[in-house]
């Protein structure tokens, strides 16, 4: 979709790719399947109940890129927010129409992350496009490694906003994901973005340093994405 890493390592570019399953063992299968690789685990969240499978995507020209499967941890409920009930969860996680699709149809590509160098500029810059990224929060998940640390944006009520289509915006506090990721031989070739606003949201990617991003005027709002595998080329359509 974007990225300048190659150039400028702090440059805003794309950080990772959400896949939500109904549970990870569909989501693993599903990444056997469709791109001949399999994810290795990841975490949990406890800010947010959910769990995580991690897929390297990352070239030479970009390479602190992943896929993320994420689902609902059956074993956990998200902590509560400042007025003492659940939150809820990211990416709309707990919106019925979304997760009643990803039950009936499978694992689904819905959301991107977009990695910043300061979030709380980013935040505060789509703000003066008249757009509520929602808050900072700053999250952590264990690893054999050690913990890991990030700060990202979070609405109270979950949503991604645009379809999905304008990214979640993290800052990682030094170790990143891929760090400790095996090679998956699976690459992002390419992305599209179409949707009705598409000017809006080209604006709004702007405003964050987000400048090569590929995006088309629709009438349905969705990614395309291209990925080299080791099966061959695969394209990936957002929901």
């Amino acid at each position: 979709m974007t990225g300048a890493e190659a150039s400028d390592p702090a440059a805003p570019t794309l950080d990772h790719l959400v896949v939500m399953a109904d549970t990870l063992a569909e989501g693993a299968a599903w990444c056997r399947a469709t791109l001949g690789a399999s994810p290795v685990e990841g975490g949990r969240h406890a800010l947010f109940g959910t769990h995580n499978l991690l897929l390297h995507l990352g070239s030479p020209a970009f390479p602190r890129r992943y896929l993320e499967i994420i689902a609902t941890d059956p074993e956990a409920e998200p902590a509560p927010g400042p007025e003492g009930r659940p939150r809820a969860r990211w990416f709309d996680m707990d919106d019925p129409a979304l997760r009643q699709r990803v039950r009936r149809r499978g694992p689904q590509l819905i959301h991107w992350v977009a990695r910043v160098p300061d979030i709380d500029a980013a935040v505060t810059a789509l703000a003066t496009q008249g757009i509520d990224r929602g808050d900072v929060l700053a999250a952590s998940r264990a690893t054999a490694q050690g913990a890991l640390r990030w700060k990202i944006s979070v609405r109270p009520d979950g949503q991604r906003l645009f379809h999905g289509l304008l990214p979640t915006l993290i800052e990682w506090g030094g170790q990143h994901p891929t760090d400790d990721l095996p090679a998956s031989g699976v690459t992002l070739r390419a992305g599209l973005i179409i949707h009705p606003r598409a000017a809006q949201l080209l604006a709004a990617c702007a405003a964050v340093g987000l400048g090569r991003v590929a995006a088309h005027t629709g009438a349905r709002a969705a990614s395309q994405l291209r990925f080299d595998t080791p099966s061959g080329l695969v394209l990936l359509t957002s929901v």
